[in-house]
């Protein structure tokens, strides 16, 4: 893939109103953005299609929402506070500071010579704040770097109401934070971001073939909306890699224009973080199993997805450019399930004697889909415009409708056209759709 894509990916994000840089008008704010439109759209469809998958289409898996705010005592279990960081190192040359894992040869990506850098250092990646209006360290407060705590101490409450038993999982979608200390390449690093993630509560003894079984299950899962095979791969950690609580690690990486960067981690988490929380707490948290009258800590299978940098790998793998009728195009092929807009409503002509009917087919499509309504400019620049940004299908209504009470449907991928009776529309387009 050429590294121009990235450029060409970030310039159509902000031009069509899919991803901004944060506080722009106030000079930007680094490596913040905010999503506009039409990526406010499709980054809620990305996770809409990994709730589907993985609680909707199962009945072993259960939803949660919990809180972004925590206490020092979950992340002191956790062993976030005294693990959770990244070795820094200053730059004497150029003032700045880097990651010195990600230095190559411990040259200053910004003097280029004459570096000279500082021992390294740990540089935790936690976010401390103060809950209540006295400042202390008894109001201390700590954002979540990641959703998987909420879960885990939540994990008793869940298997109480929710009825389920091993094996089991709680997914969770949301926000966390971490202070990195090299963002980078668009929305792929960033301090604020999205997460996808399940714990998946399994007997101690059937924990290998679950992992194997997730690490299969999640790959195919990117495969199955779009993403081409060749541009993914399972990578499984090497022993030094692995974090404080993981006997087993792979990541789904996917091909960036810069190289193979992770998508998600599948970690074989073992019944570390439920043992810390038990034993912190004072709570048990295990499970009595009746049926072999046994009762043990699960051990815990993670697949953890970035939601941010997945929509960004979703994009880069949809974007292409080809000819049509002698003229270049540029097009998002992006799984239905992901496009911001399933559909386009297009009148022909702003004439008044189409609107009626052209919003009335609008409003009932609108029912089931995101549908989008656009009647400036030629069809021709309104189907370039629906082509870049993803919608797959667009429907015109012409003056031969107010006679025939047809539409004409037209694909992006082929810009095939076919007519249609205003009658069958809704069949149509879910058959074309796939839902």
């Amino acid at each position: 893939m050429p590294a121009k894509e990235l450029d060409q990916i970030v310039n159509l994000c902000k031009r069509r109103g899919f991803v901004f840089p944060s506080a722009e008008i106030y000079g930007g704010f680094r490596s913040s953005y905010d999503y506009g439109p039409l990526g406010s759209l499709m980054l809620r469809n990305v996770k809409d299609a990994w709730v589907r998958t993985m609680v909707q289409l199962r009945d072993d898996v259960v939803l949660i929402d919990a809180a972004i705010l925590g206490p020092p005592q979950i992340f002191e279990a956790s062993g976030h506070l005294a693990n959770f960081s990244d070795p820094l190192v200053d730059c004497t040359v150029c003032k700045r500071r880097f990651r010195e894992d990600h230095l190559e040869d411990r040259d200053c990506p910004q003097s280029k010579k004459g570096c000279e850098f500082t021992e390294s250092r740990g540089f935790n990646l936690m976010f401390k704040t103060v809950a209540g209006p006295v400042e202390g360290s008894g109001a201390e407060v700590y954002l979540r770097p990641e959703t998987a705590q909420g879960m885990f101490v939540n994990f008793g409450n869940v298997l109480q109401t929710s009825r389920k038993r091993p094996p089991f999982g709680i997914a969770q979608v949301g926000k966390s934070f971490r202070n990195e200390i090299t963002p980078g390449n668009f929305i792929f690093r960033t301090r604020e971001f999205e997460q996808m993630e399940m714990e998946f509560f399994v007997p101690p003894a059937d924990s290998a073939q679950w992992y194997s079984y997730w690490c299969t299950e999640r790959l195919e899962w990117y495969v199955n909306l779009g993403i081409p095979r060749d541009m993914l791969r399972l990578r499984p950690h090497d022993a030094d890699e692995l974090s404080h609580y993981s006997a087993g690690t792979s990541d789904v990486e996917f091909l960036f224009p810069w190289g193979w960067g992770e998508l998600e981690g599948i970690a074989q988490r073992t019944n570390y973080d439920l043992t810390q929380h038990s034993t912190h707490s004072g709570n048990k948290l295990d499970f009595f199993d009746q049926a072999t009258n046994e009762r043990y800590v699960p051990y815990v299978i993670e697949p953890a997805a970035g939601a941010n940098r997945t929509m960004a790998a979703f994009m880069l793998a949809a974007y292409d450019e080809d000819i049509i009728n002698d003229e270049p195009r540029t097009v998002l092929r992006l799984h239905p399930r992901l496009a911001p807009y399933k559909v386009a409503v297009l009148p022909l002509s702003k004439k008044e004697t189409l609107t009626p009917l052209a919003k009335k087919i609008y409003a009932d499509l609108s029912n089931r889909y995101m549908v989008d309504y656009d009647e400036t400019q030629a069809i021709g620049r309104r189907y370039r415009r629906q082509d870049e940004i993803g919608t797959p299908l667009c429907v015109t209504v012409d003056f031969d409708s107010l006679e025939d009470n047809a539409v004409t449907i037209r694909e992006r991928d082929t810009t095939q056209q076919a007519r249609v009776a205003i009658a069958d529309l809704m069949g149509e387009l879910t058959l074309r759709l796939g839902f």
